[in-house]
């Protein structure tokens, strides 16, 4: 399946000079949605994943049902003020400006295997800042996967030698 059939383009959005690829169609379609989180289970399935992590917002469309697949927990990374109990936080940098990420202090066990499981690999930053909380807290990232990788913005090399899947490249 050609999964680059079910994502929209759009210029100049979320500012000029963006190109904001939109996974929305690849939602809509049970099929599509369906035969992409199929696509990332497998990549799983070898790697002995104890825990999802996924970025907000888009990071728990696909990570979620990853994690039901697999039968483990997913944990969420989101902006702060939007986790309720203690957090550490990780700053970083994305295409258009600066951010912060955090998760909840308790969300990884020293030890555990996690996948991180996004929409889009674009600068790298969203993901090093969520690698560096996952091992902060002792876990061990066992790899990233990602619908869409932005090739031209370099992310696979703010993120080293991680081991990843990506299903579309742009």
């Amino acid at each position: 399946m050609d999964l680059k059939d079910y994502i929209a383009t759009i210029e100049d959005y979320p500012q000029e000079g963006i190109t904001f690829r939109d996974i929305s169609p690849l939602m809509a379609d049970g099929n599509a949605y369906s035969y992409a989180v199929r696509e990332i289970v497998q990549y799983a399935t070898d790697k002995k994943i104890d825990m999802i992590v996924g970025p907000e917002a888009r990071g728990f469309i696909v990570g979620c049902p990853v994690a039901y697949e697999l039968g483990i927990g997913f944990a969420p990374v989101r902006k702060p003020g939007k986790l309720p109990r203690e957090v550490i936080s990780a700053d970083y940098e994305k295409e258009y400006g600066l951010d912060t990420l955090t998760m909840h202090a308790d969300s990884i066990q020293p030890g555990q295997r996690v996948l991180i499981v996004d929409d889009l690999l674009a600068t790298g930053g969203t993901v090093k800042a969520t690698i560096e909380m996952i091992e902060r807290l002792g876990g061990v990232v066992a790899g990233c996967a990602f619908l869409i990788e932005l090739d031209e913005l370099k992310g696979r090399e703010a993120i080293g030698d991680y081991d990843y899947k990506v299903l579309m490249h742009y």
